[in-house]
């Protein structure tokens, strides 16, 4: 499955003025690779790091200097990085990556490069630097670094993987992730069999190099052409196991990391898939007693039973799609419609527009609302186009650690167990754990632990009712990190910088400011 992110926040911290960027948030935190229901044996040894000394056939990629332009944005320069498509094997090919930033404005002395990464994976980091983040992270922090982004590789403006095209897209959504006979079973099977086979034809080169690891090298690449000596760095979601996993290739060259909405990286994909269920599930709870508390909430009067109405009209929509005038002629499947709430789960700053999506959806049989929030999800435009956020998503995921499931009866033995994480989720989510099986190219990685002993302190975020990215995640990675501090949002939706709380954010700025990170187990409301 997917590592999910927020609508209105982004995992680095800056507020999203719409729900049109919630996918770039939403991926993170439910991979699909694979193993047992906890760590598997390989979690059991930690990530190595890399030689300190760059390697000679490295050496013209750490010493390439970067050409800036303009790009269209005013204020953003834009600049092409090479790096090794396979970093065994120098020579045999380039991958060229998009990088983006913005100069630091001023006062004060320039602090060097601050690279931001929102999460996915597959969301576009030069897309959230260009509208959001240099322009909505404090003032302080822009005017003392420059604000820069790279696209990871088969991402968007870098060498993008690529798998359907927009028709294709809409028929795979609108697939029953929650088959009721061996018929459905078998039309779910066929929808992730083509959606493998398409990404295996249409992206062949790329494909087997779009690992966290690469991602990571290449960032230190970056750091190099950049001239910074050392990476000062904040990521969210999945952003955070990108950038555990540079300081655990890369420890003497940790600057200033933050980690906000932390994985783990220590979980096998099926462990994680498990865990993020529940997480929507206390995210949900938290919008069942918000909604009863409002007049009109359409589940219902009481918290208890919100669940099981949502539950109902899932089940209503499964068996007759909604209507939503879409110029299309789509219809809002069960599919459609999970996705669309579980969307909004993020952020409590879209349950208002949930509540009034389910309200059209339940009463006036009107399913618009919910296909917005589930476009806004896939990020598919009104021309039927999507971004290539999915497909970078599921590639990444898939060569990173193994399947989660081997199959549909590996799934269906697993659902007792995701359906008492989530009653209203846990079916669906089990069997969207299931899409990596059918991959193409075998996984490169597995579940690891992440030490990177001797880098500088790491502050890892968590918040206590994040839905994608569970709490227990940024307390087993800050006990894994040798220099970690923990910083504990008590709230709700994913991630924690630049939501809200001044006490988060101020921790923060201080450490990106100052150097001074805040004390282990800080807590904030």
């Amino acid at each position: 499955m997917h590592i999910r992110r927020s609508p209105r926040t982004s995992p680095t911290g800056v507020i999203f003025p719409t729900l049109a960027s919630l996918a770039a948030l939403l991926l993170a935190a439910c991979s699909p690779g694979g193993g047992t229901g906890s760590a598997t044996p390989a979690a059991e040894a930690a990530q190595a790091a890399l030689p300190r000394a760059t390697p000679s056939a490295l050496a013209p990629y750490y010493e390439q200097k970067l050409s800036w332009r303009g790009c269209g944005v005013p204020g953003f320069e834009c600049a092409t990085l090479t790096a090794p498509l396979d970093y065994d094997r120098p020579g045999a090919g380039d991958v060229r990556l998009a990088v983006a930033r913005k100069k630091a404005t001023g006062p004060g002395e320039r602090l060097g490069s601050l690279l931001v990464n929102p999460g996915g994976p597959g969301g576009s980091a030069i897309g959230y630097l260009q509208q959001y983040a240099g322009v909505g992270y404090p003032a302080e922090v822009r005017a003392r670094y420059d604000m820069v982004a790279v696209d990871p590789r088969g991402v968007a403006r870098s060498e993008p993987v690529k798998c359907l095209d927009g028709r294709e897209m809409d028929a795979y959504t609108q697939t029953d992730v929650t088959p009721d006979d061996q018929r459905e079973t078998d039309v779910l099977v066929t929808a992730y069999k083509n959606f493998a086979e398409g990404c295996g034809a249409r992206s062949t080169r790329l494909l087997r190099h779009v690992s966290t690891v690469e991602a990571a090298r290449d960032m230190d690449v970056l750091r190099a052409a950049l001239g910074d000596r050392k990476l000062t760095y904040v990521g969210a979601s999945y952003g955070t196991f990108l950038g555990a996993t540079y300081a655990g290739l890369f420890p003497g060259r940790v600057g200033r990391l933050v980690l906000d909405g932390a994985m783990d990286p220590s979980l096998s994909s099926r462990r994680m898939n498990l865990d993020q269920t529940a997480g929507f599930e206390t995210a949900f709870r938290s919008f069942a007693r918000d909604c009863v508390r409002r007049p009109g909430c359409p589940l219902g009067t009481e918290a208890g039973e919100v669940g099981e109405k949502l539950k109902a009209f899932f089940e209503k929509a499964d068996a007759r799609p909604l209507p939503t005038g879409d110029v299309d002629g789509r219809r809002l499947t069960e599919s459609l419609a999970t996705t669309g709430v579980i969307a909004a789960m993020y952020d409590e700053g879209a349950w208002e527009q949930l509540r009034e999506a389910l309200t059209a959806a339940i009463e006036d049989d009107d399913g618009s609302g919910l296909l917005f929030l589930s476009d806004s999800y896939y990020e598919r435009d009104a021309g039927s186009r999507y971004s290539n956020l999915m497909f970078a998503n599921a590639a990444v995921n898939c060569v990173d650690m193994p399947a989660a499931f081997e199959g549909p009866d590996q799934v269906r033995s697993a659902l007792p167990e995701f359906e008492k994480a989530s009653p209203v989720f846990g079916e669906g989510l089990a069997w969207a754990a299931l899409n990596c099986a059918y991959w193409p190219v075998a996984p490169t990685g597995e579940a690891r632990r992440i030490e990177a002993k001797g880098a500088a302190p790491i502050v890892v975020v968590g918040t206590t009712r994040d839905p994608a990215t569970p709490y227990r995640w940024a307390r087993s990675l800050a006990a894994q990190l040798s220099s970690a501090r923990l910083l504990t949002h008590q709230g709700d939706g994913h991630t924690a910088y630049g939501r809200g709380s001044a006490c988060i954010d101020s921790a923060i700025n201080a450490y990106l400011l100052r150097g001074t990170p805040p004390t282990d187990g800080k807590r904030c409301s």
